[in-house]
C-alpha cells in the first residue's frame, strides 16, 4: 500500500501526522511518500524521513497516495488531488457535518480519530487526550510567562514572595496535567469540574478540589458524564457554580478553563463582573477559546487586557509544542492502523469492531455520520 504524508496547511497547523520513528515502522511493510517540508515545524527535517525509508514528494504525490495521513482535514483543493477510492485518517471533527459530507461526495473513506470511544483497548490511539496533555501543559508554561510574578513562594533576603493560586476550571486530561505542571513550579491550586470521581484525582496530584453541591437525583446523574465526557449541567447547578466560582477566582491568580462539551458550544464559566472583581495583574488561559470560550471576554488566537486581568485565547496550544505534539499523534494514528490494516498489509474495514466503526465517518460515497 502506498501511504502519504502531506504538509499541513492550515493557518498556525504546525504538527505533522507522521514522524520518523513511525515512518520507519510502516516503510517495513509499505511505500511510504512524505511531502517536502512537512516535518519542518516539528523539528523532522525531509534528512530524517528519507533515512527511515520515505520518499520525498510534492503535494500531489503525497494527496495521491492510497491512504493519506493528516493531523486536519484537507481543505478544498487538498480534496481534489485525492484519489476517489482512497482512505484518509485524521482529527476531521465528526460534528463537521459539511466536512464529512465534502469528504463522502468525493468518494473518500474517512477516519475521525477523535471519534474512538473511550475504552481501555482504545487508549493507545486516544489523540484527544495525546494532544489534551501536551494543551495542559503549555497553558500553565503560556500563563507563567505572562503572570508578572514567581509562582513558587520564596523566602529571600528582601523578604518572603507569596506563591501563586492557581485556579483550573474542567478536570479533564489536560485539567490534570495543567495541575501537575503548577504543581512543579510551586503554586497553590484549586480545581474545580462537574463530575465527583475527579476530586480523588485532583486531591492525588496535591490540588484542594472545588465541590459544588448536588441538590437532585438529577444533577447528580448528568454529572457523572457520558462515556468519560462531561455533559451540560442544569441551569440551577450553573448558577451555583458560577457563584462559587466567582469567589475562588477572587483570589486567584491564574485562571486556567479546559471545560468543553463535544459538539457544542462551550459553556460560559466566568462572566465579565467575575474578571472585573479579579486581582490586576492575573491571567486566564481559556483553553476552550475555539469553541466559545469558558470566558465571556475571550478573543480567538489574541492575548488581551481586560479589566487588568490578561485573557489568553490561543486555540489550539498543542501546535505549540510540535514536535512532542507530533510524536504523539504519529503513535496514536500507528496504533489505529493496525484495526485496518491486515496482516497481509491490506487495508480492510472490520465493522465488528467498535472502534473502527465509531471512527468510520464515511465510506464508498456513503456519509456514514451525521
Amino acid at each position: 500500500m502506498r501511504i502519504g504524508i502531506p504538509a499541513e496547511t492550515r493557518p498556525g497547523e504546525t504538527r505533522v501526522a507522521a514522524t520518523p520513528e513511525t515512518v520507519k515502522k510502516l516503510a517495513a511493510r509499505h511505500e511510504v511518500v512524505v511531502q517536502a517540508g512537512a516535518g519542518l515545524h516539528a523539528a523532522a527535517p525531509d534528512a530524517a524521513f528519507e533515512a527511515a525509508g520515505a520518499v520525498i514528494v510534492d503535494a500531489p504525490g503525497a494527496f495521491g497516495a492510497d491512504m493519506v495521513l493528516k493531523v486536519r482535514s484537507p481543505a478544498a483543493g487538498e480534496l481534489a488531488m485525492m484519489r476517489r477510492d482512497a482512505v484518509l485518517v485524521g482529527m476531521l471533527d465528526p460534528f463537521d457535518g459539511e466536512n464529512l459530507a465534502a469528504l463522502a461526495t468525493a468518494g473518500i473513506t474517512a477516519f475521525a480519530l477523535e471519534a474512538a470511544p473511550r475504552i481501555t483497548r482504545a487508549q493507545s490511539l486516544d489523540v484527544l487526550s495525546s494532544q489534551a496533555n501536551i494543551a495542559g501543559y503549555k497553558a500553565i508554561l503560556l500563563a507563567a510567562n505572562t503572570y508578572g510574578r514567581f509562582m513558587p513562594m520564596l523566602m529571600t533576603a528582601a523578604g518572603t514572595v507569596k506563591a501563586a493560586r492557581v485556579l483550573i476550571m474542567g478536570v479533564g486530561v489536560a485539567g490534570l496535567q495543567a495541575i501537575a505542571t503548577a504543581k512543579r513550579l510551586g503554586a497553590v491550586i484549586e480545581a474545580s469540574d462537574v463530575r465527583p470521581p475527579v476530586k480523588e484525582q485532583v486531591e492525588s496530584l496535591g490540588a484542594k478540589f472545588i465541590d459544588v453541591p448536588y441538590e437532585t437525583d438529577e444533577e447528580r446523574e448528568i454529572a457523572a458524564g457520558s462515556g468519560g465526557y462531561a455533559r451540560a449541567m442544569p441551569a440551577d447547578w450553573m448558577r451555583r457554580q458560577a457563584q462559587l466560582v466567582h469567589e475562588r477566582a477572587k483570589l486567584a491568580d491564574i485562571i486556567i478553563t479546559t471545560a468543553l462539551i463535544p459538539g457544542r458550544r462551550a459553556p460560559v464559566l466566568i462572566g465579565e463582573d467575575t474578571v472585573r472583581a479579579m486581582k490586576p495583574g492575573s491571567v486566564i488561559v481559556d483553553m476552550a477559546v475555539a469553541q466559545g470560550g469558558n470566558c465571556v471576554l475571550s478573543e480567538l488566537g489574541q492575548t488581551v487586557v481586560k479589566h487588568g486581568v490578561h485573557i489568553i485565547g490561543e486555540p489550539d496550544l498543542a501546535t505549540l509544542v510540535p514536535a512532542d505534539a507530533s510524536a504523539l499523534y504519529a503513535r496514536n494514528v500507528l496504533d489505529f492502523l493496525k484495526l485496518v490494516i491486515d496482516a497481509d498489509d491490506q487495508f480492510h474495514i472490520d465493522r465488528d469492531d467498535e472502534i473502527v466503526r465509531a471512527t468510520l465517518m464515511c465510506s464508498a460515497g456513503e456519509l456514514l455520520r451525521n
